[in-house]
């Protein structure tokens, strides 16, 4: 089996707020079909990090989740700042029930454990303003990621993000000391893509290796994180 991971899908199937009408995003969501299923088997585990679907309530993300539930494998969903329908865990893991959407998981205050290694993550938050608002939202992000990484049984944790936790430009210092004080060696994250890609860091930041797996930076090409 293998883990694979991709962020920003943006799927609007119920909701008319198609992004083909930007650069590189040209029919993508049958590029999506197609690569994920030429790479992703039916026993493979796959990491959505966020900016799933375009709507707003769960009537209007049925067709999104119906085509992500039909693509090969499981997939383990966490909320990104687009996100706009995600509700409680009670009321999410109902509508997955009440949809028969069966390969589909939400990562939300709890860890996924496989054998040897344990899936962690959260929104995460880039705070850089001084807004009281702001620094709640932050506050918040952090114990959710937290309460996910305490979960986790294995003493490998892999960590996904929505944000970034560092670009070239800023640091989420209260979120990048929390993959520091669990001695977390890789952390996924999504959220920039197009232009803002500029900002991503792919690289070794003391010790946490960082990589950005936006959608369309992986050119619609789920990415492989291991091998198990």
């Amino acid at each position: 089996m293998s883990l694979f991971a991709i962020a920003d899908t943006h799927l609007s199937f119920g909701t008319n707020k198609p992004m083909d009408t930007f650069e590189g995003w040209q029919n993508y969501t049958e590029k999506l079909r197609k690569n994920w299923n030429n790479v992703v088997s039916k026993n493979d585990y796959v990491v959505l990090a966020g900016d799933i679907s375009w709507a707003i309530n769960f009537d209007e993300l049925v067709p999104d989740f119906a085509f992500i539930d039909s693509l090969n494998g499981n997939k383990i969903i966490l909320k990104g700042n687009h996100d706009y329908w995600w509700n409680t865990v009670k009321k999410m893991n109902e509508f997955l029930v009440d949809n028969n959407f069966s390969t589909i998981q939400f990562l939300y205050n709890n860890a996924v454990d496989f054998k040897d290694f344990s899936v962690c993550g959260s929104r995460g938050w880039m705070f850089d303003t001084d807004e009281e608002q702001d620094e709640k939202l932050l506050n918040r992000e952090v114990i959710r990621l937290e309460m996910s990484l305490k979960s986790a049984k294995c003493d490998e944790k892999i960590v996904f993000l929505h944000y970034p936790p560092v670009t070239t430009t800023d640091r989420c210092e209260e979120i990048f000391d929390l993959l520091l004080k669990y001695g977390i060696k890789k952390c996924y994250y999504g959220h920039l893509h197009g232009v803002a890609a500029k900002y991503a860091v792919d690289e070794n930041v003391n010790s946490v290796e960082l990589k950005l797996i936006s959608a369309d930076r992986l050119e619609f090409v789920p990415y492989l994180i291991k091998k198990f």
